[in-house]
Parts: structure tokens; sequence; C-alpha cells
């Protein structure tokens, strides 16, 4: 695999440093309207994307190429956040903006009566990428740790054992060739009230609006106290986590687009070579 010299300022290699939890990482601690690893602003932000967008169609497209015959890796990008934190505009700015052949995207709601009848990680496991794809989950198997947990809709010694299942099930992903990225969308209270009520303000939003988010909003403690308990327990550097302060939207689609880019790139992945004898095909070719 050909190997390439990234600059001191990679911006990918930054921001995805800057935001990869590590030990000791408190999400109390972190500003949500911070921008780390960049000092742009909006308009600034977009052209970064729009610039970058050539080098990751053309390292998807290697993915895929080397995936075509069954074999070689893939990637899984995983998006959790609070009600409102800009998982949607995730999927339509970052995840719209590449080739969506190369893409298998699944966004997990409450599970079905089936899905409840078996094990939590079942519908996980039928949707996992298969080589050379980029997989999306849109929430996740967190959900199992996430919601349940606050709202005591299993036992705790049940959500309690799921931190080590959920761990065995992604090194047994990762060990099969599928890289495992996992963002957070951090967003304020304030910012998600405000949301809300640009939602209820605005007729082309009400679609979007959804009275349940304002009953969550009571649990809000709970819920950052679940994904703290999440982020100590389940970011591995297998599959590790990545908080994406989110009350700036253009940076959050920055942030999340530059940590797909920098996985991309550390897969060094070449074009695959022929399988048939290429001169020969030439000849042939002309001939016709």
């Amino acid at each position: 695999m050909a190997k390439k010299k990234r600059s001191k300022n990679d911006l990918a290699a930054k921001i995805s440093e800057k935001l990869r939890v590590t030990e000791g990482f408190e999400l109390s601690k972190l500003a949500t309207d911070a921008t780390p690893g960049f000092k742009g602003k909006k308009a600034d932000a977009e052209k970064v994307m729009a610039d970058q967008r050539a080098e990751i169609d053309d390292l998807q497209e290697r993915l895929y190429a080397n995936g075509r015959d069954g074999d070689g890796p893939s990637i899984l990008l995983v998006v959790q956040g609070m009600d409102t934190s800009g998982k949607g505009g995730i999927m339509r700015h970052v995840v719209g903006s590449v080739d969506p052949q190369g893409i298998s995207l699944h966004a997990f709601k409450a599970p079905t009566a089936e899905e409840k009848r078996r094990p939590f990680l079942w519908r996980i496991r039928q949707q996992l990428p298969k080589p050379g794809m980029i997989g999306v989950f849109d929430r996740s198997h967190y959900e199992d740790v996430l919601i349940v947990r606050v709202h005591n809709l299993v036992p705790p010694t049940t959500w309690r054992r799921r931190y080590g299942q959920i761990n065995a099930f992604e090194q047994s992903v990762t060990d099969a060739g599928t890289h495992v990225v996992k963002v957070m969308l951090h967003i304020s209270s304030d910012e998600q009230r405000a949301r809300l009520s640009e939602r209820l303000a605005r007729p082309d939003k009400y679609w979007k609006y959804n009275p349940g988010d304002v009953t969550e909003r009571e649990f809000w403690d709970g819920y950052l106290e679940a994904y703290q308990a999440v982020l100590d327990r389940t970011s591995t550097d297998e599959a590790p986590w990545y908080v994406v302060p989110a009350d700036r939207k253009w940076y959050a689609r920055l942030a999340v687009q530059q940590i797909l880019l920098n996985e991309l790139r550390s897969l060094q992945l070449d074009w695959p070579p022929a399988d048939f004898d290429v001169k020969a095909e030439q000849k042939r070719v002309a001939a016709t």
C-alpha cells in the first residue's frame, strides 16, 4: 500500500486528535460552542469541506474498488447525540456528499416486537457494512445503554452487562476488517432549546418537531451521565469515540468530515491490480 506523508498542519489529523476521547475525558468540561483544531469561521469551514470532497471521493472509490471481490476493509461511522444535535445535517452535508453507491445508511428507531425478542445486538449485526462500503448508523446499539438506562427500560444489571458485550462485539467487527469510528454530537441545553423554538417558529420546520423531545429535556442530566459512562467504558483503541462540539452546526459538519477523511487516509489503499492481461485486453478492444 502506498504511504503518503502528511503535513504537520494536516487538518483532518489535527481535528481527529483533538476530539478523540482519551482516558480522563470529562464531557461536562467540553465547551459545546468550541471549534477544536480549527481557527476559521463558517465560510472558511464550508470552503475546506468543498475543497476536500475530491479527495474523499477518490479515497471512497478506492475503498469500494478494493471490496468488489467480497474482501477488503470497510468503515462503520456511528453517529449519536441528543435530540436536535445535528445528526440529520451530518447525513445531508457529510454522508450525502459522497458517492451513494458506496454508502449503506441505517437509522435505528425503537426496536420492533421481533427485535425485542432477540439479543439487542442482533439488529445491529444485520446492518454492518460489507467490504468496500462506508456504513453509517444514525443512532445505534448505544441506545441500549442510553435511553434504556435513563428510562429504566431494563434492569441495571442488564444495561451494565452490555458495555462489555458492546466492546466484544466491536472487537469482533474490527477483527473482521471493519474500521469503527464513533461520533457523539455534543450540544448544550440552551442550544437545544433554541433549535426546538426555531422549529416551532417556522412552518417549514414543523415536520421536524417532536413534542417528545421536550419531555426528554427533563432527563438531560441523566443522559449526560449515561453518555459519560459510554465514553468511559467503550472508547477503545480499536473503536474510539470522538466528541464533537455541536452548537455550531458548521463546525460539527466540518469535524465529522475530517474525522471520516482521516480514517479513509489511514487505510492507505492502492487501486486493486487487474485480474486479467491488460495488454491482451487492449488489443481486443482495439480490434473491435
